[in-house]
């Protein structure tokens, strides 16, 4: 996948940002690496961004306070709702909250709860998800977003696959259709 795009002229980028869970201190840090990028590198205004896991949280929190810096998301079976993974009790921690300030400020920082602005900025989105993830479950997470998403007018394709789970499986880094929608976004975002 990767070779695929730095062979397409994209270039990767990413952070640690610790178990942050898409918390506020973790989203300041990728916001200071956006601007790295753009800034001292001359790279593309509207990011693509792809989504694996946990990462979910991140990347969405991210792109919902910055929609107009977003080119695309792709996600692998990607995180997208607090409440399913890690649970708001775990959560909170890296949130420096209670586990009930945080149910009480869902709407300030759970993804699904927040899709509005990406909606708005019609930001297309695509995940592949496995219809047997126990880690990320699919109901809870890919296919709830796409129902609230979609409910809203936001473009999202979901490509659910059979018998697949939260693995190292290397279909999910092998997915045509998702490399080509990142690179096909990547290329009309700098057109």
């Amino acid at each position: 996948m990767f070779e695929k795009f730095l062979g397409a002229g994209i270039a990767i980028a990413g952070i640690d940002v610790g178990e942050s869970y898409g918390s506020p201190r973790g989203r300041a840090l990728y916001s200071a690496l956006y601007e790295h990028l753009v800034c001292a590198h001359n790279l593309a205004e509207k990011a693509c961004l792809l989504a694996r896991s946990r990462g979910g949280l991140m990347l969405y929190n991210w792109a919902i306070d910055h929609p107009m810096s977003v080119a695309c998301i792709a996600g692998i079976y990607p995180v997208s709702n607090l409440v399913s993974y890690p649970g708001l009790a775990k959560a909170s921690a890296a949130y420096e909250t209670t586990e009930s300030q945080l149910e009480t400020a869902r709407a300030v920082h759970n993804p699904i709860d927040r899709l509005d602005a990406l909606a708005k900025a019609r930001v297309p989105i695509f995940h592949i998800h496995g219809d047997d993830d126990q880690v990320v479950p699919l109901d809870a997470n890919s296919a709830e977003l796409a129902k609230r998403y979609r409910l809203i007018g936001g473009p999202m394709t979901l490509r659910i696959i059979e018998g697949q789970g939260h693995s190292m499986w290397h279909g999910w880094f092998q997915c045509q259709e998702l490399v080509d929608f990142l690179i096909d976004r990547a290329h009309s975002s700098v057109a």
